[in-house]
């Protein structure tokens, strides 16, 4: 399962949503319920358009209500995009959950204690290579080096 492109559209959407409605990652991802299939298996057609319109067509239709998580306004240094995030996140639930399915893998990622650590922007954990970032959450701790 390595490189799911629908898997990273669907975990760059989730940290689209997110950060449009100052919302945990994990709560929009309960909060899009059986919509979260469905934007993965439909991602082909969901990129088509722009991710910011696809993002408020699913923010309307799942009630997604401003949050108050901001991990953004206290980034003291350059701002991953989304893009970034959403590869970071949709190579940890290919390394950890490949072989499972997809949407369980991204609950679990999501309501993990490593996804706090990876959306502290303030670290250098989420630019980490992919094996370290899934060795940490394989293992339930931050590695040394």
């Amino acid at each position: 399962m390595k490189n799911d492109n629908n898997l990273f559209y669907t975990c760059s959407l989730i940290e689209y949503i997110a950060r449009k409605t100052k919302n945990n990652r994990y709560d929009v991802v309960e909060q899009l319920g059986s919509d979260l299939r469905r934007i993965y298996d439909y991602a082909d057609v969901f990129h088509c358009e722009p991710i910011e319109k696809v993002a408020d067509d699913f923010i309307q239709r799942d009630n997604i209500e401003e949050g108050n998580y901001d991990n953004l306004s206290v980034c003291q240094y350059s701002l991953p995009d989304y893009w970034d995030i959403g590869e970071v996140f949709a190579r940890l639930i290919e390394d950890c959950y490949g072989n499972t399915d997809v949407i369980e893998g991204m609950k679990e990622v999501y309501e993990s204690w490593l996804a706090d650590r990876i959306l502290n922007f303030n670290s250098d954990l989420y630019y980490q290579s992919r094996d370290y970032i899934a060795a940490c959450y394989k293992e339930g701790k931050i590695l040394s080096a």
